[in-house]
């Protein structure tokens, strides 16, 4: 079942990769008390994912936290060494923190998995965004397979 505006996301461990190396973080401590702009992508270094999708984020970032959002997360079903890579190369130090749920454990939470295996790529997220506050879902925005629309740092803002 795919989580929906008003439910309250799922309890997970993601994980970032620190100065420190990889470290935790549970959905209670990432969504409680905050407003949170998250959004998902298929796989870190991916075309879209890394020409349009993030880059939109780095660059809307100060936009995004003017509306009030305290934090910017991108995730995807990648490891916390290949996320915090992809965010080095993408400069998203300060502006998007990169999550990784690696066994894909919050995707499947959440509803929003995505078979890729036909293409080599196994099981990974589908492309959304999601307005997150105090744990509470108040806006999602999930692409149709191969699309590129709804889940822009744009369509956030105006979401916001």
């Amino acid at each position: 079942m795919t989580i929906q505006v008003g439910d309250k996301v799922p309890a997970a461990t993601l994980k970032y990769l620190s100065p420190e190396g990889p470290k935790e973080i549970s959905t209670d401590e990432l969504f409680g008390g905050k407003k949170v702009a998250i959004f998902a992508v298929p796989g870190a270094f991916t075309p879209t994912c890394s020409q349009r999708h993030l880059p939109g984020y780095v660059d809307r970032a100060a936009d995004i936290k003017g509306k009030g959002v305290d934090t910017i997360a991108c995730l995807a079903v990648n490891d916390a060494f290949v996320m915090g890579a992809w965010g080095k190369d993408q400069k998203t130090e300060g502006k998007v923190m990169m999550l990784a749920d690696g066994s894909g454990d919050f995707t499947k939470a959440v509803g929003l998995e995505l078979d890729l295996t036909k293409g080599g790529l196994g099981m990974r997220s589908q492309r959304y965004s999601m307005l997150v506050e105090n744990g509470v879902v108040k806006a999602l925005h999930i692409e149709k397979p191969g699309q590129f629309e709804v889940s822009s740092a744009d369509a956030m803002l105006k979401a916001l």
